[in-house]
């Protein structure tokens, strides 16, 4: 009777009824939770990286279409942030640098206009904290380029 006794215990102790469920759950959230932040920060820089390269093409091309340089310099910041509210991205950290070259003024005949715009695209899910959320950020840097018409007066 002593040898059965034992050997019911050896079977309750192997028995693994029931522990299925806490095996998932327990694995899935060291496995899970680790993944879905990871998709939700590339899907962050996705769309930042998107919203700079946008907003850098198309302050580019309404610079050079503009009929004098301060309407271009106005046309483009308006672009810049259109572009990058599109995709909800905060104007305050938006460093923009309108560069000519082949010509002395900006805009000239002939010349190629880059517009180079910088932003910092934060970490979803962080708080702020201690200033984590500037420190938990990514600068993201695009540039583009387009050639005023040979044609422009600049008026």
């Amino acid at each position: 009777m002593n040898r059965l006794a034992r050997f019911a215990r050896l079977q309750r102790l192997r028995d693994d009824t029931g522990t299925a469920a806490l095996e998932f759950i327990t694995v899935g959230l060291i496995l899970l939770v680790p993944l879905v932040y990871l998709v939700l920060a590339l899907a962050a820089l996705q769309a930042g990286t998107l919203a700079v390269e946008g907003a850098a093409r198309q302050a580019a091309r309404v610079f050079v279409q503009a009929p004098t340089a301060e309407e271009a310099a106005a046309r483009a910041a308006r672009a810049i942030e259109f572009g990058l509210a599109d995709y909800g991205i905060d104007g305050s950290s938006v460093s923009t640098t309108v560069r000519c070259s082949g010509a002395s003024a900006c805009p000239a005949r002939n010349a190629l206009v880059t517009v180079t715009v910088r932003v910092t695209v934060p970490l979803p899910l962080v708080p702020d904290v201690l200033d984590l959320s500037s420190t938990a950020s990514v600068p993201i840097e695009a540039s583009a380029s387009q050639r005023v018409s040979r044609f422009w007066t600049g008026q």
